[in-house]
């Protein structure tokens, strides 16, 4: 089952995708008034269950799509957690996962503009496995870490990379540098491995797998929750596979016109567009 958040008539929705294309409103169907309020309750399989009975509202063409997660509190990235990632970015990864922030407004949904800045020509995608948070907590066991999954989502983890060579928060969050989506599948319909693979123009830039990662789920989940509490909703970017513009040869920078897809299995495709910063 896939679930997205969207707009609709101009209000703010959510709920579920019935045969790819027909949406079912889970607004006001009692399970929360988002999908964050429903992961938080325990209720996605109650929202499974009501939209595969219920009427559709509209069809999936006839919405603009929001991130899934629209009011998610924090976003969790990963760096170097594919080997040939750290590799060559010549990074150390060490004995543990090396986590930042994001910002949430930082990222767009599915099909929304990415913006090159205007004061950097060095924009670069990062394709990456989203994890969500289902069940919260803090200094949660490895062992158990995997019980804490809801879902799962496509996250561009797009940088800036002059600025970042400066300082990785900045480089990393840029408005709208970075997109999400197009929606939240649960972890109940995924099984790994899955394959992740990021494509500008249609040229493959990026092709892995998950048996690549350094880290895996649970130890992620594991390390995260050591330093904060980990709540209903919160995202992980876990990492994304070697290929970065960065290190072509030449460079192969975002820009403007350029078409960015991420596509990953059982889950789907991340479009967007790239567009100048406006003056």
């Amino acid at each position: 089952m896939k679930f997205i958040s969207f707009r609709y008539a101009g209000k703010p929705r959510w709920g579920a995708l019935k045969n790819d294309d027909a949406i079912v409103d889970l607004t006001e169907m009692g399970v929360g008034a988002t999908l964050r309020e429903a992961i938080a309750a325990d209720r996605i399989g109650e929202a499974a269950r009501l939209a595969g009975t219920g009427e559709a509202l509209c069809r999936l063409e006839d919405v603009v799509l929001d991130s899934p997660l629209p009011d998610t509190g924090r976003i969790l990235a990963v760096g170097a957690n594919y080997s040939d990632h750290a590799a060559e970015m010549n990074r150390d990864v060490g004995g543990d996962p090396q986590f930042f922030i994001r910002l949430p407004s930082s990222v767009v949904p599915h099909g929304a503009a990415i913006l090159k800045p205007s004061v950097s020509d060095h924009l670069d995608y990062e394709g990456e496995l989203a994890i969500v948070i289902g069940k919260g907590g803090r200094h949660i066991a490895e062992a158990d870490a995997m019980e804490h999954i809801a879902g799962y989502t496509i996250f561009n983890d797009g940088t800036v990379r002059d600025y970042q060579q400066v300082s990785l928060p900045v480089g990393k969050n840029f408005d709208a540098s970075g997109s999400i989506g197009p929606w939240f599948v649960p972890a109940a319909d995924i099984s790994y491995p899955l394959t992740v693979e990021t494509r500008v123009n249609g040229e493959v830039r990026q092709h892995n797998n998950t048996d690549n990662f350094t880290f895996g789920p649970a130890r992620l989940i594991e390390y995260a929750s050591r330093f904060v509490t980990l709540a209903p909703g919160d995202i992980i970017a876990s990492g994304t596979p070697a290929g970065v513009g960065a290190k072509r040869k030449p460079p192969l920078w975002l820009k403007a016109g350029d078409v960015l897809e991420i596509e990953i299995g059982q889950i789907g495709t991340l479009r967007n567009e790239i567009a100048n910063e406006p003056a």
